[in-house]
């Protein structure tokens, strides 16, 4: 099963953490897309650690981000720096999407 986690908060790392290392434990795939307050996350290594895990891809808005003032510099290559695009790829290829 792929499993979608949209992220547009800041206030759930942990959940993000815990689902998302849970849900490779059981096998799944996980794919994450980031946008607007979630994208403060990606300032944060127990966030973007996540993007090292075996099973599991990231993307953020990069328009959100630019508004937002991130500094996309410190955000891992394999992070995908993308679009709207990108979540609804996420949307087409999960079989389940949760938003936190």
């Amino acid at each position: 099963m792929k499993l979608g986690i949209h992220v547009n908060s800041d206030k759930h790392l942990n959940d993000v953490i815990g689902i998302t290392k849970a849900a490779v434990s059981k096998g799944h795939e996980v794919i994450i897309f980031v946008m607007v307050d979630g994208e403060r996350l990606l300032e944060n290594p127990a966030f973007t650690d996540l993007s090292s895990i075996s099973g599991v891809s990231m993307s953020y808005c990069d328009h959100n981000a630019t508004h937002m003032g991130i500094n996309k510099s410190a955000i891992p290559a394999n992070i995908v720096c993308g679009s709207q695009f990108n979540n609804a790829t996420m949307v087409h290829e999960a079989d389940r999407v949760i938003v936190l």
